[in-house]
């Protein structure tokens, strides 16, 4: 029995990665108590894909278990041991606006939560594989200092600077910024996930990811703007920009796309490594930008405000440079771009929400 640990199951990353490696063969041992209805309500709920899990995989079992509580992890790795071939680490506090409601939780999450399962991984299965998904925000609003001029729909870099082609590489600095209470705590777990690869060994990743996204998103005003953008235009209701014109940028990568990488990572393994993921060049969008995708694809006009006050701690521009993985993963290739992505969350809203 081989048997892949993953936390956050029901949610977007989580479920995707459950469904393709119980395909690979693995039996999946899913952790996930739903945390995400907590910090933004009803809409946010990802019980809907518990069950989705529960009844369409025979080889998946669900958890509903607090990563912050130590016992209850402990029993779950003790049960299953060295056929852990690797753990998925996806639950998380996401939001920088509610994470600055409730700083203890949000770090207890993040952070102590986090290195709960590497002490497990650790002390019950030390040859697995322990996946990460971090975040862009650990470079706090450091790439709001890169130079930036404004377009029609966006801002862009300009030419002339190191980041343009590609995107921001793994060179940019954590120090010296604003993170916002959500980019700290996961820069804390970051950097933790980072020392057990390179202090005890353990075959561990962080992948600092851009905007993840997917038909299988539970978007909140929150957390997940391409899937709650989708939502407002489902159900006709006003979406709220906040700051930058509605032209801030962000690079898009379809969960499965993601997921893929983890599996490259899986089959070669590295101790402490680091990657930026998003879809670097290859799929990103402004606000402005996806808003018209969407009414091109729904036929109907999106409703929405624009306020001048920005989240704390938001970027303005952020495209991921994925040139390190890519190196180091020459078989990983991108499978959707932004309008398969926008296409994908339109079909899946549609069905869940209905045509308005």
């Amino acid at each position: 029995m081989s048997v892949a640990i993953i936390t956050g199951s029901s949610g977007l990353i989580g479920s995707e990665t459950a469904k393709s490696f119980h395909e690979k063969g693995l039996d999946i041992v899913g952790i996930d108590n739903n945390m995400r209805q907590y910090f933004f309500g009803q809409d946010g709920s990802i019980s809907w894909n518990t069950d989705k899990l529960i009844n369409s995989l025979d080889r998946f079992k669900h958890n509903d278990i607090d990563i912050r509580n130590e016992d209850a992890i402990e029993k779950v790795f003790a049960s299953y041991g060295k056929n852990i071939e690797m753990i998925v680490h996806t639950a998380a506090q996401p939001s920088h606006d509610w994470a600055a409601k409730e700083p203890l939780t949000d770090f207890s999450i993040n952070a102590v939560g986090t290195i709960n399962l590497l002490e497990c991984t650790r002390k019950h299965c030390p040859e697995a594989s322990f996946i990460f998904t971090s975040t862009n925000k650990v470079y706090g609003d450091t790439p709001n200092k890169l130079p930036l001029k404004e377009t029609e729909t966006r801002w862009e870099l300009s030419e002339d600077h190191e980041f343009s082609e590609f995107g921001i590489d793994e060179s940019m600095s954590i120090d010296h910024s604003k993170h916002s209470i959500f980019g700290a705590s996961k820069a804390a777990a970051d950097l933790m996930v980072q020392e057990y690869g390179r202090y005890f060994g353990v075959k561990t990743v962080s992948f600092r990811g851009g905007c993840l996204t997917g038909p299988s998103h539970s978007g909140a005003e929150l957390h997940g703007f391409l899937a709650y953008l989708v939502k407002c235009a489902i159900i006709g209701k006003k979406y709220n920009i906040y700051g930058y014109k509605g032209k801030q940028v962000r690079d898009n990568i379809h969960s499965e796309d993601l997921v893929s990488c983890f599996w490259e990572y899986h089959k070669n393994p590295r101790c402490g490594a680091v990657y930026n993921m998003g879809g670097s060049r290859h799929s990103n969008c402004s606000i402005l930008e996806a808003i018209d995708m969407i009414e091109e694809f729904c036929g109907k006009r999106v409703e929405f405000s624009v306020t001048d006050q920005n989240r704390i701690g938001d970027h303005i521009w952020y495209i991921s440079d994925v040139r390190a993985f890519q190196a180091d993963y020459p078989e990983w290739k991108y499978k959707y771009s932004i309008k398969d992505i926008l296409s994908e969350i339109i079909s899946a809203s549609e069905e869940r929400y209905g045509k308005s």
